[in-house]
């Protein structure tokens, strides 16, 4: 669904300033997890064809390239085919890849559970580059704050929440939001300040970290610590 972020911004301040909480959260709450869920693909997407391009070979990246247009154009059984061809028969990274591709198409075509599992492997391969590994992690966590439990998450993306990892970023924001989603204020509060606190964290999830912190702290459920 298409919107005007800052329209949106507009309207949940305005939700705040009447302290309508609960249905603030109602009304915004998958649009914050759309938009979330659009920086963490990038991010994702990003570190994979970082790893893709610098791991090329003409012929099977053609036939890489061939299945992710399948993929793209909602061909999902035949994209899994070709997927899986190049899991067996690929050179260099594309198994790996194709193996990262594949799950994504999973969640395409709505088997949340078999793309939970199949990142699940992936982030669990010592022989996949770290990369990859976390990659593999970032994209199950977010797919289980709406499929699955807070613990399930954490055992996904925690252990990338630290300060020296590129996906801390993404990582609080997904504890945030599956704490929240639980019902748990003084973690996902937990969770929002970290990325308040942290310098480097992208405006547009600061943001949204702010908006949450004030959301939490109006509900009266998790009061800002006193400094």
């Amino acid at each position: 669904m298409a919107f005007n972020d800052d329209s949106f911004i507009r309207e949940v301040n305005e939700e705040l300033r009447s302290d309508q909480m609960k249905g603030a959260w109602r009304r915004f709450g998958r649009y914050l997890i759309a938009l979330a869920v659009l920086v963490v693909l990038g991010t994702v997407g990003y570190k994979v064809f970082e790893y893709w391009d610098d791991n090329q070979s003409s012929g099977t990246g053609d036939q890489f390239i061939a299945a992710m247009k399948l993929a793209d154009a909602n061909k999902s059984d035949e994209a899994l085919a070709a997927l899986d061809k190049l899991e067996k028969d690929g050179h260099g990274a594309y198994p790996i890849l194709a193996r990262m591709r594949a799950a994504s198409v999973l969640a395409q075509k709505g088997d949340t559970a078999g793309a939970v599992a199949a990142f699940d492997v992936i982030g669990k391969d010592a022989a996949a580059p770290q990369a990859i590994r976390d990659a593999a992690k970032m994209r199950a966590g977010w797919l289980l704050i709406e499929n699955g439990t807070y613990e399930q998450v954490s055992a996904q993306v925690e252990e990338m929440a630290v300060p020296t990892n590129a996906f801390r970023h993404s990582a609080r924001e997904a504890l945030g939001l599956a704490a929240y989603k639980a019902g748990n204020m003084a973690q996902a509060r937990q969770w929002y300040q970290a990325i308040a606190d942290d310098a480097q964290s992208p405006r547009n999830v600061a943001n949204r970290a702010q908006m949450m912190l004030d959301i939490i702290t109006a509900s009266g459920k998790a009061p800002a610590a006193q400094g």
